[in-house]
């Protein structure tokens, strides 16, 4: 049997993505060992992408992970900075724990770095990986396109929600987006989870789109990586849906606020980046952050070549 790595990282999608420049790190430091990443189920259509990854076990944000056989020879805290990943990496026995701030060898917590270069210099400082920023990181985002064809290849895909109000721009103004690009000729489609149905419905309606243009609720993961990865267009805010496109090189149209682009910001490629703040604000408040506000309708449009 080959060494065995557990690398837990059990957070949300974008949390997933932007961890794959770093699980590509570790394969390229312990390129003889088994990679097993802990991470949700729901995630595995685009874990099965990650060429770093042998395999999943599936299990939801700090929860105990279900491993058998002898312990990993090496843990990876790739989930935080906190005891509570800490411990459930800890409780599998491993020959050695990698993660912020542990014994000799591990790298010191920096809040102000970016969530790729991040988890990167964690391998690298740790487990001699690459850790590089720049072209090679950028890179290292890239996924390939999913077996899932496209239903709708060529579309804009329009994606108001987020997981606070806080990253959430106005409803009105996405569907002011959409329908000028529809009223451009480009094929619009509103994109959401089940719980982001109504919004979705919402945008639809306040740009005078077809009902079909709503997508939200009718895709899984699998599914909407394949709408993202033959689209022409991303127009969203700082969410997971601006990851999906960073990993496909699909152009995007990122909105940022409260939190900046230097902490979760696209790599280079056909990206741009709107974001009028200073500093960071509250990613969990309610309303829309300030800074999300001073993003216009223009701004927008002119990003996205209209």
């Amino acid at each position: 049997m080959r060494p065995r790595v557990l690398v837990y990282r059990a957070i949300g999608l974008g949390d997933l993505l932007t961890g794959v420049p770093a699980l590509r790190a570790l394969r390229r430091a312990l390129p003889g060992h088994e990679i097993v990443l802990a991470a949700p189920e729901v995630q595995r259509p685009l874990v099965e992408l990650i060429d770093a990854v042998d395999r999943l076990i599936p299990t939801e944000e700090l929860a105990p992970v279900r491993w058998t056989g002898p312990p990993p020879e090496v843990g990876v805290d790739l989930h935080g900075n906190g005891p509570a990943s800490r411990r459930l990496v800890e409780a599998l026995r491993p020959g050695r724990v990698v993660g912020f701030g542990l014994a000799a060898g591990n790298p010191a917590w920096d809040p102000g770095e970016h969530e790729r270069v991040r988890w990167c210099r964690l391998v690298g400082s740790a487990c001699g990986g690459t850790a590089q920023p720049g072209d090679v990181l950028a890179d290292d985002v890239l996924l390939p396109p999913p077996a899932v064809p496209s239903p709708h290849p060529g579309a804009v895909l329009i994606h108001p929600g987020a997981a606070s109000g806080a990253r959430r721009w106005p409803a009105e103004r996405f569907a002011a987006v959409a329908r000028s690009l529809a009223a451009a000729g480009r094929r619009v489609l509103i994109t959401g989870s089940a719980g982001e149905r109504a919004l979705a419905q919402a945008v639809c309606r306040q740009a005078g789109l077809p009902a079909a243009s709503v997508m939200a609720g009718e895709t899984d993961l699998a599914e909407l990586a394949a709408l993202v990865s033959a689209a022409s267009l991303v127009v969203c805010g700082d969410t997971g849906m601006a990851h999906l496109a960073s990993a496909f090189a699909t152009p995007s149209v990122v909105l940022f606020g409260p939190t900046p682009p230097s902490r979760w910001g696209p790599p280079p490629g056909p990206h741009t980046v709107l974001w009028h703040g200073e500093g960071v604000g509250d990613p969990h408040a309610d309303a829309p952050d300030p800074a999300l506000l001073r993003i216009t309708v223009d701004e927008v449009l002119k990003a996205a070549g209209t």
